[in-house]
């Protein structure tokens, strides 16, 4: 295969800016500018209203989050109790499998307007508590 051209490697050498054309962006100093410590304070006023901000906004939860926050908790807890019954068929001690559910359970659990989200949520946790009753006589015994 042969590549025939009219330049070398050393073709594209010849730059706009060694050519003396307009270089490359650059900030010229006005006489207005804002000095480094006014900019700082600006910053960090900027800053202090962003985090007051968001921080307001974390405060009000609306019902969306709410429901989410109530679904996610429900299917952590799902989840745990799968991890304990697949320990427990594995013949795996279950205690670190119980401790992980306990945990979750002690979660605070968003309230939710929805009547059938909450019999289902209340189901779940019964069905947590349920398994960790069984489970205390083992513990307790040794």
């Amino acid at each position: 295969m042969k590549v025939v051209g009219t330049g070398g490697p050393n073709a594209a050498t010849g730059s706009r800016a060694a050519r003396g054309g307009a270089s490359g962006f650059s900030l010229g100093q006005t006489s207005g500018a804002a000095t480094p410590a006014a900019a700082a304070s600006v910053a960090a006023t900027s800053s202090m209203a962003g985090v007051s901000a968001l921080m307001a906004l974390q405060e009000v939860e609306g019902p969306l989050e709410r429901r989410r926050r109530a679904v996610r908790r429900g299917g952590g807890l799902l989840d745990r109790l799968d991890e304990l019954k697949m320990a427990l068929l594995s013949g795996e001690p279950g205690g670190p499998a119980l401790e992980r559910l306990a945990r979750v359970l002690r979660e605070e659990r968003p309230d939710d307007s929805d009547a059938e989200l909450t019999a289902l949520l209340d189901q779940i946790d019964l069905r947590a508590q349920v398994e960790l009753a069984k489970a205390e006589p083992r513990n307790s015994r040794g």
